[in-house]
């Protein structure tokens, strides 16, 4: 059966959109690693997977598989690719798109410039989650880091100097943490001045990707809870950079930044057994 697909990219984070609203096509954790495999599928770092919405509110109902086949809650970059995918077909500037972190209002700024409203970032110990009452401003970790929800869990390491820091070794680690009982995203964040930031993330269930932009928005989140930033940001990331807003009127985080079609085609999935 051969089925559509779009490979998109938000400043390096790449995904494959598929929209499952009319085929109803089963996708397991078999199914969704072959097809992030990048020597015998399409590639990518999360497979987005559209269907219709069940919140009346809403467009379209986004779910985002990281590569290894778990699901995540929410996704920045992913949010803004869908954006620009509806914007291409309905020609429409402004959509909602229902994820399983919650309603998230996306809006089109520019041809390429898509802006998200992340939502609230949770706080709160047993929100996060973690497996038992800290404080989350400082985690009892060595280099104390920060923990925030943005849809998903984010732990933020505040550095002098991101070079000194190997992402890929630490974030094989700490991301099964028993702290984090459902596992969590790992940054690390070097302070260029109150509204500039270099970042790096190590996704859970994804790897080093060359941007997450939930975890930009974690990082704005926590380096504000540090009294190290101002609410308006730019995060440099391996890939490119993204504005975030953390509003402080209605508590919501607001994510700006590029998208990208790579290509479309078509995918046989005869091919991916499940």
């Amino acid at each position: 059966m051969n089925i559509p697909f779009y490979k998109m990219h938000g400043i390096g984070n790449d995904f494959v959109i598929i929209d499952n609203s009319v085929n109803s096509i089963p996708f397991n954790e078999r199914r969704i690693k072959a097809l992030c495999d990048r020597r015998y599928g399409i590639g990518c770092d999360q497979l987005v997977i559209l269907s219709a919405p069940v919140d009346k509110k809403a467009d379209v109902f986004v779910r985002f598989f990281n590569e290894g086949g778990d699901e995540a809650g929410a996704c920045g970059n992913g949010s803004r690719c869908v954006t620009a995918l509806m914007h291409h077909q309905y020609q429409r500037k402004e959509f909602i798109l229902q994820t399983n972190a919650g309603l998230l209002p996306t809006q089109v700024v520019d041809t390429h410039i898509m802006k998200v409203n992340m939502g609230k970032p949770k706080t709160r110990w047993q929100d996060i989650p973690l497996q038992h009452d800290v404080d989350s401003l400082y985690l009892p970790l060595a280099g104390e880091p920060a923990a925030v929800s943005m849809g998903n869990p984010h732990v933020t390491f505040f550095v002098d100097d991101l070079s000194t820091v190997d992402p890929v070794f630490c974030g094989k680690v700490l991301e099964k943490d028993p702290l984090f009982p459902e596992g969590a995203n790992i940054g690390f964040v070097q302070m260029l001045d109150r509204q500039s930031m270099r970042v790096r993330v190590w996704e859970r269930g994804a790897g080093l990707t060359l941007a997450c932009g939930s975890g930009a928005c974690a990082s704005v989140v926590n380096a504000v809870r540090r009294g190290l930033a101002d609410r308006y940001c730019e995060v440099k990331m391996d890939g490119g950079n993204l504005i975030i807003e953390w509003n402080e009127a209605d508590d919501s985080v607001l994510m700006t930044g590029p998208t990208c079609f790579s290509f479309r085609g078509e995918v046989d999935l005869d091919n991916y057994p499940l």
